[in-house]
């Protein structure tokens, strides 16, 4: 019987691949914040005092680890306007770019996430990818004819 394999991609920054896998998966409080993402919603704002209110961590393990995920472009830091009681209010509201996305799918089961999610992801995943594969192929002198050959033949099958 085949083993029913799930297809997890990730596309890392060359550069800087170790210090995010350690920075991720050396830190349970990062890989908590990632997995609080994926629960709300991977589009969804993170506030630090959600993080804070539902994880079992300090303020400061909080702030500390989205400054790393922060530095290491797993989550975007933005400043947002709010109105509390009368009075404007700015707070750090932070976003999962299209790595931290990935790293929150990477643990998430696929019974998880909606079909239409998934549909989405699959269609990003594949256009990212051909970005790469055409990047590769550039750089290897390999003609792009070449592989749309290939890629008619597959989709025949």
């Amino acid at each position: 019987m085949a083993e029913q394999l799930h297809p997890y991609v990730v596309f890392l920054p060359a550069d800087e691949k170790n210090k995010v896998l350690s920075a991720i998966f050396g830190s349970k409080a990062a890989v908590d914040i990632l997995n609080f993402a994926l629960k709300q919603g991977i589009e969804k704002n993170i506030y630090q005092k959600d993080l804070v209110q539902k994880l079992n961590y300090s303020n400061k393990t909080i702030i500390e680890n989205l400054k790393t995920l922060t530095k290491l472009g797993v989550i975007d830091e933005a400043m947002e306007k709010n109105s509390k009681e009368g009075r404007i209010v700015w707070v750090k509201a932070y976003q999962l770019t299209n790595l931290g996305k990935w790293f929150a799918l990477l643990m998430a089961d696929e019974e998880d996430i909606p079909e239409n999610e998934k549909a989405g992801i699959m269609q990003n995943l594949f256009r990212i990818y051909v970005k790469m594969v055409k990047g590769l192929a550039e750089r290897l002198h390999v003609e792009k004819k070449t592989l749309e050959a290939i890629f008619k033949e597959e989709m025949k099958t």
